[in-house]
């Protein structure tokens, strides 16, 4: 199932591994998709079918991929009857996705200094492109910032890692990128410990606000989350000039590209178009789809 704007897609019966589950009906399931895994790249998505009596497909962000032991994990919050049915499966039951899809992101080595922005179920995809860059051999120095303005979906702890850049009270982490080494930093306006408290963009501008303008010229930002929070990346990256990589949160019927159903205008040097989300992106060039004029 390959076509000439994509790669090759699988139809898998994936295995339930594990299910976690968080506050705010927030669940991460290890799904055993050995072809899934060997092809995905940050930034992908899965188009995974909910229940046997539910035609209709959800797509969801790729987490984390281990692709030696063929398993993939997906982040989602119920929202819907869909996705309310697949938060009561279980481990051993079988969950039929198509997937890898979409195009990821591409984090230039001229620019080391990676800054991943995260908000809500826009986590996913910073988790998955943070532990890519730390399997990568060159010498990325990322920062990971996730907002959410409900209880985060991991178990946050206090950071080991210093930044002089914020006030040691600010010092919850996301464990996994933790791991990794990388500092990262969490924000939330609903007053949670250890958390900055405001937008997750404003705590980002806050960093970049530190840096020399050569330290600038290493920065590329790259983000996922609502389509507000995005606008609000686009406005900082163009405020400090500094190219950004978005993914894009819409609604699918196919996911393949052919119902055209999540098309979303870009503005390309021949002039504008529409872009399909789930096969041109769901990453795409902040500025085409956030500019100043838009």
């Amino acid at each position: 199932m390959s076509q000439t704007h994509r790669a090759t897609l699988y139809v898998e019966d994936a295995t339930i591994l594990a299910v976690e589950r968080f506050p705010g009906e927030q669940f991460v399931l290890r799904l055993h998709a050995p072809e899934c895994a060997a092809s995905a790249v940050p930034g992908s998505f899965v188009h995974v079918r909910c229940d046997a009596a539910i035609p209709m497909r959800r797509p969801l962000s790729i987490m984390r991929v281990d692709s030696n032991a063929g398993w993939i994990e997906i982040l989602f919050k119920v929202v819907g009857g869909g996705l309310a049915m697949l938060g009561q499966r279980s481990r051993g039951d079988t969950v039929n996705l198509i997937g890898p899809i979409g195009r990821g992101f591409q984090p230039s080595p001229a620019r080391p200094r990676s800054l991943l922005i995260g908000g809500g179920v826009g986590i996913p995809p910073m988790v998955f492109l943070a532990e890519h860059l730390h399997a990568d051999a060159h010498a990325w120095q990322p920062l990971v910032l996730m907002g959410s303005e409900i209880p985060f979906p991991f178990a946050e702890q206090r950071s080991r890692i210093q930044v002089d850049w914020l006030d040691k009270e600010t010092d919850r982490c996301m464990p996994l990128v933790e791991a990794c080494g990388y500092p990262s930093r969490l924000a939330s306006l609903a007053g949670y410990d250890g958390c900055f408290q405001g937008y997750v963009t404003e705590l980002a501008d806050r960093w970049l606000a530190t840096l020399s303008a050569s330290e600038l010229a290493e920065v590329e930002i790259f983000s996922c989350g609502p389509t507000p929070m995005l606008k609000a990346v686009a406005s900082l990256a163009r405020r400090y000039g500094l190219p950004c990589q978005v993914s894009l949160e819409e609604f699918m019927a196919c996911a393949v590209g052919g119902c055209a159903g999540c098309t979303v205008l870009v503005q390309e040097e021949d002039g504008p178009a529409m872009k399909r989300v789930c096969v041109d992106g769901p990453v795409f060039d902040a500025e085409k789809v956030f500019s100043e004029s838009a």
